[in-house]
Parts: structure tokens; C-alpha cells; sequence
């Protein structure tokens, strides 16, 4: 058809008619947009290039792609897609599909940085027309495929998107995205957020119109209604009419889209791209229009730019050049349900339209194009260069008959309804009901029947003969599935599990990335597939076989970068300090392909790839110094090395010296801990980094210290961390140059307000010393005797247990408060305060109350015999002064030849001093307990030189 000119009147018949029955019923308008509509279908017919209509992953657009291409054979194919895309197609023949072209990018320049990552995935299936000229350009000599389609780059300059809060948007004709009719989980997430590249989006954008159409359909959504009344009829349709009613139905839902719909105008740039790269393909290469093909979604076949066609005039499009933005290109397996949940499909109507191609290439007997060499398909058919096609001469290209008018005769009667397929239909049931036994249902030959009569009923009311895929899932989940689903799978999954299923593409090793190539390389001594998409479990035992040391290390980095359920240990850990020698590994790698193949766009290596995550996170603009004390121990128990980690700990040293809040002062404290616990028992020196964060931290937190207490935003965790850090470290700092009055000015400069920090900071001065013990108890005695306190007091509770991070030693001195409390308060205020004082320290002091606990299980009776005469330790020390101890055995010996430091112990402790003048008079219960462990005595005796 291209190149022939459009006789006079071929389409006036029918022009004719529609306008006549719009003058009848609907008035001028109606008019218009009807012969509008036989307009659009003769200027693309008139066209010099002739333009091949096509609707995604549609039987019926791949069935007559194969015949044209068989008949006409054209040297140059112009493909809507991507154009840098291009590159990737001759790795579909090492990959099952269906799988996903993909542009992917993270190092973003003329972009908003919080679009990064950018992906812009194209999914492929054999039941597409796309597929079908891909086939034949590829393994076809002297053909040339060329995308036409604007670059990944100008997908998102284009984009619509005013901030970043939008969602990713289907980038096909619409770029917008619609709400998908399943929801998208396990396989269905295959795309993750990309956007989604189709050719041929064809649905209406009219959300009345298609109302008006499910209505009178008799159809529940779109893919149904696409599949009875328009790929049905279609697939056995020739040539001619296939052409004419696709253009229709496009220049239809073209001229029936909102005026302000701002995809409008990106469309339009689309096509005036794509006409502008055609035309200087030809201008370069001097290719004959008539010897090429240009394959464009229905939607664009009926445009009005003025570029359209290669006659016109107008001037080309201005073409913005690409970004800086550097783009990784690489395939990622796909499946039925990624491509229905990415461009809102019917669940299941990708997988029917499968089973729909197998069927439609079996009865028209055409030789579909696929691939040489790869994997799932069958043995190609290939259209070599010379080698006439069937019942063709190759003189006779382009020699196409004269342009008939097939769209009155294909809107003017019915579609043919194929015949009851009884035995196709009772093989469904059949096999529904077995299915459904499985999964646990208590289906039975009875449900089968119902099943068959339901199928034809429904089919019938629909006004078709033969029950299609979706009459057979009604009538199934209608007689089969009752109150309640007993297994993981409903009746609506099986059926489509039994009508092909979910299919999942898979990459094939040569078309991997380098990265994933060489992590299946080094987890070959595991002894197992992991191409595979099953789980398989993996044995280590490191200490038997040292070979599979290396697939540790690289399993602990995969599992550091994959998603959880990539790589999972079962058995075995890695910590600072530690090793295992066996481990028992979870792996599914074949079913995160798309994970492994995403790494490969970062790097070479997996450590190459953490380095650099490692590197930009400290260096992100929001990093803080938890952050990278997190990275420091990821680089020492995955990557190793010195060098490395140095930088990253001097970063650490910068990033808190930086910092101007204290919110993550208990992560700071708890990680810094744990690596100097780890240097001190591998190295033989602290690393000069934890020396400057140790006296930068010192340094820090002692001037914001008194603010961190009146802050009202800061919290009594955050001050208690902060003191745990200065008290922890202070022997370290001390020795590295800091100095003490630093601390104590810090302290005493302090004035809080709320009742958690005032019990910290007492309990700060108690361990500097500027609070005796015996005032700090007064004090606390002090609060539960005023009733106007105690309704704060699970506050000051808080605070004293918050208060054993910096001073554990005030352990016994918290328990005697709260038994004080309990002892004290009468019912009618403690009942209410109980449960005020369990919330406050469970959200407070959650890792702090277990201390509390073990403190208390040391001063109270461990029998029940014991708790009647058992006195609370607090007050036998107040009803019984200290006295020196009787001057017999060695450790009274010691104290009564020190008394200064005695006197000094005591002040500390807040009693008081009292010597005997007798030795006899000394504390009795001393000597009695020396007299009981005469082995200690003289062990403590041997010790002290005494």
C-alpha cells in the first residue's frame, strides 16, 4: 500500500453514510468528528511512507506484522522506541521473554537530584508486533532497524512533573500513569518504579466514552472489551482492513480526548520527533519510502502535526540536545503481571493475549518471526535477503493493488462468532477443578459441569457464541469459590495460572552486565544454579573447605546491597570481631535478577559498587556522624583495608564537629563504642581517626552540654547518651589532651527544667562528685514526700534510669527510690501512677530496664521465707552508723593504717565517719564475715602484701 495514491471516492461511500446519520441523530458536531474520522484513515493510506498501526502486546497488531513482513519485505524499519535503546536488541537472543530494554541512571546532571534514580524500562513479549519486526531486522541480512523515538534523556525533560512527589508516569502516549486493576506485589513489582515505554497505547482518554463502551459492551474493563471487539475480529482479518480500522479507532480516541489533558501537547512532540528523525534517515542514506516501514502506535498513525508525512513542508522539529546525565543501558527480566500492573491492565490480559497468539498462529498457519538462538522459542523463521516471499516475486515490492474501501464492510456487519470449542472448553474445566483441588478447594465433577453451562450462559448474555478466557474466569470464580479462599491462590489466580499463567522472562548470562557475570562466576564453588528463580539453600562449611571462604565474603556484600530476600542467612552472622565457620545460606538471585543487573550499572565489582555507596553516603549533604560510623563498620566487615576506612572515619571526626543538635547522640555512642572495643582487641594502637573523634566528641558535647539540657526539642535519651559519651571516654580523652574542667563547667553550667533532665543531672554531679550520695537520696525522699510532685515523679524515674547509661554505679540507688515510692505512696496514688510510670520507661528506658532489673534481683530476697524478715539494705545503713572495723585480720589491718582514705570513701558515700576508741567495739558484722572466709582474708592478705 505505500506509495498508492488514495482514488477519488473510495472512502465517499461511507463518508456519506456517517455524516448523513450524524445530521440524523447527533447534529454538526457529530458531523465533524465522523468525517474527521474517515479523513485521518485516507491521508495515512495516501501516505508516501507507509505507516503501520499497532496496539501493545496485542495478537491481532503481531499476527499482521508477520504477514506484511513476509509479503513486503522492507529493507528500512522505523520503530517507535527509544533510539538510544537501540543498542540492546541484539542481546534479546540470549534472554527468555519476556524481558524489559532498560535505561537507568543515578548520576543525574539537568535533573532535580530527588528524581534520582532515574529508569525507563520498554518490556518486550512474543505476542507483540514490535517483537515480530525486531525478529526480522535482526536476523534478516540487509534489513536496518532504526528507533525513531525520542532519547530516555528527553522521556524526563519532557516530563510533566511539577515536584517530586508524583509518581512515575507511563511515558507511551500519555506519560501519566493509571492506576492498575491488581495490585502489583511479588512478580508484578518486576519494573519497580520505572517508567513505563510502550508502543501503542489505545485507550481512551474520555473517561466517558469508555464508561459508554464497558456499558454496552457487557464487559467489565478495557482488556476485555479490547479482546471481544477488536482483537477478536481482527486476528483473521486481512491486511487491508487490519490497517484501515486501527488508523480508525486511533484518530477516534484522539479526537475524543479532553482539550486540557497536558499529555496533548506531548504527543504531538512525539510525533514531530519521529517524523523529523525519519526524514533525516532518508535524507542520509537516499532509501527508497517505498521499501520502508514505519511501526507507530494507532494513536500517531492519525496525527495532524504539521511534519506528518514526508511531503510536507514544515520545518523540522528543534531537537533539544540530551543532558549530561549519564545513562546505563542493560535488559531486566519482566513478566505478564509487571507489564499489567505498569500500564494498568486487566490482571490475567497479558497472559490471555499470549494464549490468544499461540492459537491465532496455529489456525492462520503464518510463520511468526522470532529470534535465532533463543531461549523458549522455537526454530525461527527468517525472510533472507533475496529469497521471495510466498506467493511473491521480489519484482513485485511495492507493487501493491489499488486501495479498497474495507471499513464499511467491517462496520456494517457483525464479526463473525466463532463456533462453541466444546472440547477446548471442557479441557478448561476439567483442569480448573484438578487445579482447585490442589489449592485446597472442595471442588468436585459437579463444579466442573457448572462450570461448562455457567461459561455458555454468560457467553451468551454477552452476545457471543463462543465463552472467551474472561466468561470462563466468571463462571469458574462464580461456581467454584464460596465464603472463603483456603489457600494462598484464589479461584480468579488459578484460572490464570491454568490459561498460561505468569510468565517470567529471565536475562541470559551473555547479556548480563559485567558485575553480575563475575558474582555468578564467583559463587560457582557453591555447586548450584543460581539462574534459577527457585530458592536454594547453599551449606558453608568454611573451616572443611577453605575454597568457599571467598563466596562468604562475596555472599555477606550481596546480601549488604540485594534485597532482603535475595540473599538471606539462615545460619551464621557477621559482626565486628567475628567469624563464622559454618553458615547455611537462603539464595534466590534468579528470581532478583533485576537487582543484580541494576548493581551492574555502578560498577564493575560488588566491593567496587559498596565503596561507592559507602563514599556518597558520608558525603551526602544530610550525612551525619552516626551515619558514617555505620559506614566505617560496613567497610571494616566487608571491604577490609586501612585506607578506606581512615577516610571514612576522618569524614566521621568532620561530620560531628559539624554538627549543631545531638539527635543522634545515643547511635553516635553505641557505634563508636563498638569499634573501639574492635580496635582494642586487633590492633595494638587506636587508629589516629577514633583518637580526633574521641577529643572532637569530648570537645563537642561538652559545649552543647548546657543547651541540650534547657532544649526543650532534645530529649532525656539524647543528654544521657551525651553523658554516657563524656563519662565513658573521659579516661581515653583525658590521656589524648582533653581536659576535665571542661566536663565539670559543662555540668555545673546546666539549669533544665524538666523533671527527666533535673534526675540526670543530679545524677551527672553525683559522679563528678558535686553532689554527695547522701543528698541525692535526701533529695529524692524529698520529692515523694510532696504531694505536688508526685505526679511527675515516673518522670524523675525516667531520668535516674536513663542516668545508668553515664553512672551505672547509681543502680542501687535507683532501686531504693522506686521501693521507697511503692512503699510510700498510698494506693489512691500509685494505682494511677503505675501505668504512667510503666509507658514513660518503656519508651524512654527500654534497654536500661533490664539493668534495673538485675540490680533489684541483687537486693531483694531470692525465697519467699526470706522477704518477712528481710531489711532493705538503705535502711540498716541508717540505723547503724559506720564504725572502724575491730583491728583483727588483714583488711582491717588496712583500713585502720588508712584512716584519711576511710574518712574520704565515707564523705563520698554520705555517711558519716565515726571511729571507736576500742578496737572491740568495732563493726561486729565485719569481723563475723572474716570469720566465715578466712580463705578470702588471706587471699586479700597475699594480694596486698600485708
Amino acid at each position: 500500500m505505500s506509495g498508492r495514491p488514495e482514488p477519488a471516492g473510495v472512502f465517499g461511500a461511507l463518508r456519506e453514510q456517517l455524516t448523513g446519520a450524524a445530521h440524523a441523530f447527533g447534529g454538526d458536531a457529530v458531523s465533524g468528528i465522523l468525517s474527521g474520522l474517515v479523513d485521518d484513515v485516507g491521508r495515512a493510506l495516501r501516505e508516501e511512507l507507509e505507516i503501520f498501526p499497532v496496539c501493545h502486546h496485542s495478537p491481532a497488531s503481531a499476527l499482521a506484522m508477520a504477514r506484511r513482513l513476509h509479503d513486503k519485505r522492507p529493507s528500512v524499519i522505523y520503530l517507535e522506541l527509544c533510539e538510544d535503546l537501540a543498542p540492546l536488541l541484539t542481546e534479546l537472543r540470549n534472554c527468555r521473554l519476556p524481558v524489559a530494554l532498560q535505561a537507568f541512571a543515578t548520576e543525574l546532571d539537568g535533573f532535580p537530584a530527588a528524581w534520582s534514580p532515574l529508569s525507563v524500562v520498554a518490556p518486550i513479549t512474543e505476542a507483540s508486533a514490535e517483537y515480530q519486526a525486531i525478529s526480522y531486522a535482526l536476523d534478516t541480512p540487509g534489513v536496518e532497524l532504526v528507533l525513531v523515538d525520542r532519547s530516555t534523556d528527553h522521556v524526563f525533560q519532557w516530563d510533566p512533573r511539577k515536584d517530586t512527589a508524583e509518581t512515575a508516569e507511563t511515558a507511551e502516549s500519555s506519560e501519566g500513569s493509571e492506576k492498575s486493576e491488581n495490585e502489583a506485589d511479588g512478580d508484578g513489582a518486576l519494573h519497580g518504579d520505572s517508567v513505563g515505554v510502550e508502543i501503542g497505547d489505545l485507550r481512551p482518554r474520555f473517561a466517558e466514552l469508555e464508561a459508554h463502551l464497558l456499558h454496552h459492551g457487557k464487559v467489565r474493563h478495557w482488556s476485555e472489551w479490547w479482546d471481544q471487539y477488536v482483537e477478536q475480529p481482527l486476528t483473521g482479518a486481512d491486511y487491508d482492513t487490519y490497517r484501515q480500522v486501527m488508523v480508525l479507532i486511533g484518530s477516534l480516541f484522539r479526537r475524543l480526548r479532553p482539550d486540557g489533558d497536558e499529555r496533548n501537547g506531548l504527543d504531538e512532540n512525539r510525533e514531530r520527533y519521529m517524523w523529523t528523525r525519519m526524514r533525516e534517515h532518508l535524507a542520509a542514506t537516499g532509501t527508497d519510502p517505498s521499501e520502508c516501514l514505519y511501526v507507530c502506535g494507532a494513536f500517531h498513525a492519525a496525527s495532524h502535526v504539521e511534519q506528518f508525512g514526508l511531503a510536507s513542508d514544515a520545518e523540522p522539529f528543534d531537537i533539544t540536545p540530551r543532558t549530561s546525565t549519564r545513562w546505563q543501558y542493560g535488559l531486566i527480566p519482566s513478566s505478564h503481571s509487571a507489564i499489567e500492573a505498569q500500564f494498568g491492565l486487566a490482571s490475567g490480559s497479558v497472559s490471555i493475549a499470549a494464549a490468544t497468539w499461540a492459537k491465532a498462529v496455529k489456525r492462520s498457519g503464518v510463520k511468526p518471526f522470532r529470534l535465532e538462538g533463543q531461549k523458549g522459542a522455537a526454530k525461527p523463521s527468517k525472510a533472507k535477503a533475496g529469497q521471495p516471499a510466498k506467493g511473491r516475486k521480489p519484482a513485485d515490492r511495492g507493487e501493491d493493488p489499488p486501495v479498497a474501501d474495507r471499513l464499511s464492510g467491517f462496520l456494517a456487519s457483525p464479526p463473525a462468532l466463532d463456533d462453541l470449542d466444546e472440547a477446548e472448553l471442557l479441557g478448561w474445566c476439567v483442569d480448573i477443578v484438578r487445579l482447585a483441588r490442589r489449592n485446597g478447594y472442595m471442588a468436585s465433577t459437579a463444579d466442573a459441569i457448572a462450570v461448562f453451562e455457567t461459561s455458555v450462559l454468560l457467553a451468551g448474555m454477552r452476545g457471543r457464541a463462543r465463552p472467551t478466557p474472561y466468561d470462563f474466569q466468571d463462571a469458574a470464580i462464580t461456581c467454584i469459590e464460596k465464603d472463603a479462599v483456603p489457600g494462598r491462590r484464589d479461584v480468579r489466580r488459578l484460572c490464570e495460572i491454568l490459561l498460561g499463567g505468569d510468565r517470567i522472562g529471565q536475562v541470559g548470562y551473555e547479556s548480563l552486565p559485567p558485575l553480575a557475570r563475575d558474582v555468578l562466576d564467583r559463587l560457582e564453588p557453591l555447586g548450584l544454579d543460581l539462574e534459577k528463580r527457585t530458592i536454594q539453600r547453599a551449606l558453608l562449611d568454611l573451616n572443611a573447605d577453605p575454597r568457599l571462604v571467598p563466596c562468604s565474603e562475596l555472599l555477606w556484600v550481596l546480601r549488604r546491597l540485594l534485597p532482603d530476600d535475595a540473599v538471606r542467612p539462615i545460619m551464621g552472622s557477621r559482626k565486628l570481631g567475628e567469624r563464622s565457620i559454618q553458615e547455611s545460606w537462603d539464595l534466590a538471585i534468579g528470581r532478583n535478577q533485576r537487582a543484580l543487573v541494576e548493581l551492574g550499572y555502578e560498577g564493575v565489582t560488588v566491593e567496587q559498587v559498596l565503596e561507592q555507596r559507602l563514599r556518597r553516603a558520608v558525603w551526602d549533604p544530610k550525612a551525619t556522624a552516626a551515619v558514617a560510623l555505620q559506614a566505617v563498620e560496613d567497610a571494616i566487615l566487608y571491604l577490609g583495608g586501612r585506607r578506606f576506612v581512615d577516610e571514612l572515619g576522618a569524614r566521621a571526626v568532620e561530620l560531628l564537629a559539624a554538627e549543631r543538635t545531638v539527635d543522634d547522640a545515643p547511635e553516635v555512642l553505641r557505634r563508636i563504642r563498638r569499634l573501639l572495643a574492635h580496635y582494642r582487641a586487633t590492633e595494638p594502637e587506636l587508629p589516629g581517626w577514633c583518637q580526633s573523634f574521641v577529643t572532637a566528641g569530648y570537645a563537642h558535647y561538652c559545649t552543647l552540654l548546657p543547651t541540650a539540657f534547657l532544649d526543650e526539642d532534645t530529649g532525656v535519651r539524647q543528654v544521657a547518651a551525651m553523658l554516657g559519651f563524656l563519662f565513658g571516654m573521659e579516661s581515653l580523652a583525658l590521656s589524648l589532651g582533653c581536659d576535665h574542667a571542661q566536663l565539670e563547667l559543662a555540668v555545673r553550667q546546666s539549669h533544665p527544667e524538666a523533671p527527666a533532665k533535673v534526675a540526670l543531672l543530679w545524677a551527672a554531679k553525683s559522679q563528678l562528685g558535686l553532689m554527695p550520695l547522701a543528698e541525692l537520696r535526701g533529695r529524692c525522699d524529698e520529692l515523694l514526700a510532696n504531694p505536688l510532685v508526685i505526679p511527675a515523679f515516673p518522670h524523675y524515674m525516667s531520668g535516674f534510669v536513663q542516668a545508668l547509661e553515664p553512672a551505672p554505679t547509681l543502680a542501687p540507688l535507683v532501686v531504693e527510690v522506686m521501693s521507697k515510692a511503692f512503699a510510700r505512696l498510698p494506693d489512691s496514688v500509685l494505682l494511677p501512677w503505675l501505668p504512667q510510670l510503666i509507658t514513660t520507661l518503656r519508651k524512654h528506658a527500654r534497654e536500661l530496664v533490664p539493668v534495673l532489673v538485675r540490680e533489684a534481683a541483687r537486693t531483694f530476697p531470692a525465697t519467699l521465707d526470706g522477704v518477712d524478715s528481710w531489711v532493705p539494705p538503705w535502711e540498716r545503713s541508717a540505723a547503724a552508723p559506720v564504725t572502724a572495723p575491730a583491728a583483727s585480720g588483714p583488711v582491717s589491718a588496712l583500713l585502720a593504717a588508712n584512716p584519711a582514705a576511710c574518712d574520704e570513701v565515707a564523705a563520698l558515700l554520705g555517711l558519716p565517719a565515726e571511729w571507736t576508741a576500742s578496737p572491740a567495739a568495732g563493726n561486729e558484722e565485719v569481723n563475723a564475715l572474716l570469720r566465715r572466709h578466712p580463705a578470702t582474708a588471706d587471699a586479700t592478705a597475699t594480694l596486698l602484701a600485708v
